[in-house]
């Protein structure tokens, strides 16, 4: 059996974090997190970009445009929608996702989705480096690592 992996090691070119400003008391944390997993590895500081957009449902358009610019190695998508009285919590955590997810298929470059969805505020900021580690810090970790894998994918490189 010949298993591929990718490593944490720093690669050469840019990262797009896109970052929704509302529940921002959380998604700053999100964000501080991916900024602190990249450059703990050795990603530049000026190798990441945040790009701030009104809330989660409108991540995935201007994931897409990072992805297809070709500026990018990949794209951290981050955001917390907390459930309200409302079946609004259900249409914007499965449309956010299922656009990420379109995004990624489609610019064939990682797109991570580190959009909290979640009961409670408590719920979020407990996810945000509270209490269940910093999801932005596990999403940044993540792209590093996808970034890598592909590369070996595309060399043929196995280790």
């Amino acid at each position: 059996m010949n298993e591929i992996t990718g490593s944490y090691a720093a690669p050469q070119g840019k990262f797009a974090l896109v970052a929704s400003r509302f529940n921002e008391v959380v998604v700053d944390r999100l964000v501080s997190g991916a900024i602190d997993a990249l450059v703990r590895h050795g990603v530049k500081p000026e190798a990441v970009e945040v790009f701030r957009v009104p809330g989660a449902l409108e991540i995935p358009l201007v994931a897409s445009r990072a992805a297809k610019s070709g500026k990018y190695v990949a794209v951290v998508c981050l955001g917390a929608v907390i459930r309200g009285a409302t079946a609004h919590f259900d249409i914007v955590a499965h449309g956010s996702a299922q656009g990420i997810a379109r995004v990624a298929l489609e610019s064939e470059i990682p797109v991570l989705n580190a959009i909290l969805t979640t009961d409670t505020v408590e719920q979020a900021l407990d996810r945000a480096g509270a209490k269940a580690g910093n999801k932005g810090f596990e999403a940044g970790m993540a792209a590093l690592e996808m970034v890598d894998l592909l590369r070996r994918m595309e060399a043929g490189n196995a280790r």
